[in-house]
């Protein structure tokens, strides 16, 4: 690299992490957390239309973007946006992703000082709903693309494509519908985006795809109603019992996979290595873990990255808190099943009432509710070590390579239906609280992220990997 290109990859660091100093990060992120974009909630509507109308689009247009602001092909969801910058049809092209909704406020469970929709910090913790998801790490990378812009004199070298949607926290209603439609106005060469957490607040992160979810409902129902557990009990169906044992034949007492159906390979070769020596947990705020949960046989990296898992989000039976004297009429579980690659998702429910035939449950209903399938892009593909290298190159340490995220993102979208080499580059961390009261940004991993992406979007104006 020459003298004066790497003083024009230092110039685009510098102006993107100097957006902590001289207040222009925390002036954008203060508006944007100012709308109430909360996609679960009916009410919320208009905020989340204005979010792509009044804030990114006139944003992103300042930047050279074209936007274009579209329904949804699922009636009377959010809408999304497609922005693009084009220098020239015979370049590459980048395509960058984020999601402007966030859950639920929860405004009154927050503590002292802090407030959804009023960006606040705390010392290190800088709070607001969507800070961590993910409207402060969306932030992160246009500013970032901002400053290779100024230091590159407003030509990058290559085309960048933003798609945008605001149903992630509703499971990116519509998004792999949009995907397909627009194929052609997506249509890229390399993928990037930043959501979810990286693997600790202390390592820079990148992760290649996601574990798959499945959401599905287990449901036993009598059809006797309500009743007196002295006067019928002992000659009527609990239904509660009924699934409760149900659900024992699909995981043990100790989170071990039972049901072979729910089973997927376990983690080889190359993911296996990566996976293998990956620290998890142990920070400040980190949950207590349990080393004989789960396939105790694999390493905690290749339990929780490699493995399937099923977890009950939810269970009832009754009224919890007002019980009355009787047997209930119903029961049901909210189940998650996780899943790696190789997971039989298409066929997970007929597999199931298979199962429970199998176990003489012919009493148990279940219910699909939507899942997205796993996906990993290939560790050894040449998107992966650029990212990798270039980060390395601006925070002068080591960089985290996580075959898949734990969690998921709508990363089928991008890798099945588009067939995009897909990269993630988090800003987050686990312990962020999103999803809960008092989620908030590390305002260090923030600059980090800023400086990491401000390289990397200099470097692909360098050297655009193909």
């Amino acid at each position: 690299m020459s003298a004066s290109q790497a003083f024009g990859r230092s110039q685009a660091i510098t102006l993107a992490t100097q957006t902590m100093e001289n207040g222009e990060f925390m002036q954008t992120l203060t508006r944007r957390i100012a709308l109430m974009t909360e996609s679960q909630n009916p009410e919320a509507t208009a905020h989340l239309s204005a979010y792509l109308s009044e804030e990114m689009t006139p944003y992103l247009a300042a930047l050279g973007f074209r936007c274009e602001q579209f329904d949804n092909p699922v009636a009377g969801k959010p809408p999304l946006l497609i922005a693009q910058r084009i220098e020239g049809s015979d370049l590459p092209t980048l395509l960058l992703y984020g999601h402007g909704d966030v859950t639920n406020g929860q405004e009154e469970l927050w503590q002292a000082g802090t407030h959804p929709w009023q960006l606040s910090q705390i010392d290190d913790k800088i709070f607001g709903r969507g800070t961590a998801d993910n409207k402060g790490q969306h932030t992160i990378n246009f500013i970032a693309l901002d400053a290779a812009l100024k230091a590159r004199e407003g030509q990058l070298g290559y085309n960048v494509k933003i798609l945008f949607e605001m149903s992630e926290e509703v499971g990116s209603t519509g998004l792999e519908a949009f995907c397909r439609k627009h194929a052609q106005e997506l249509e890229s060469d390399l993928f990037l985006a930043s959501d979810g957490p990286r693997l600790n607040a202390q390592s820079p992160t990148i992760f290649l795809g996601s574990r798959g979810v499945c959401q599905f409902r287990l449901r036993c129902e009598t059809g006797n109603g309500a009743r007196h557990s002295g006067n019928w009990g002992g000659v009527m169906t609990n239904p509660a019992i009924r699934l409760q044992h149900a659900l024992a034949t699909l995981v043990s007492a100790n989170g071990k996979l039972l049901a072979e159906c729910l089973k997927a390979p376990a983690p080889q070769g190359l993911t296996a290595e990566m996976m293998r020596e990956l620290p998890v947990g142990g920070n400040a705020g980190d949950p207590e873990l349990n080393p004989n949960w789960g396939e105790a046989h694999l390493s905690v990296g290749e339990r929780l990255f490699g493995s399937n898992t099923l977890e009950v989000i939810a269970l009832g039976a009754g009224n919890i808190t007002k019980p009355i004297g009787a047997i209930p009429n119903s029961a049901e579980a909210v189940c998650h099943l996780r899943l790696v690659p190789g997971t039989d998702l298409d066929n997970l429910v007929s597999n199931l009432l298979e199962h429970f035939a199998a176990h003489d449950f012919l009493d148990i209903e279940v219910i699909y509710e939507g899942g997205y399938n796993a996906t990993r892009l290939d560790p050894t593909h040449p998107w992966v070590d650029f990212v990798k290298t270039s980060m390395e190159r601006s925070l002068n340490q080591p960089i985290t390579v996580l075959p898949n995220l734990g969690g998921t993102i709508p990363n089928h979208c991008f890798a099945d239906v588009l067939g995009l080499p897909t990269v993630w580059m988090p800003h987050s961390y686990p312990s962020c609280q999103q999803h809960a009261p008092d989620e908030h940004l590390l305002a260090s991993v923030a600059k980090q992220g800023l400086a990491a992406a401000a390289g990397l979007f200099w470097d692909l104006g360098e050297h655009f990997p193909r």
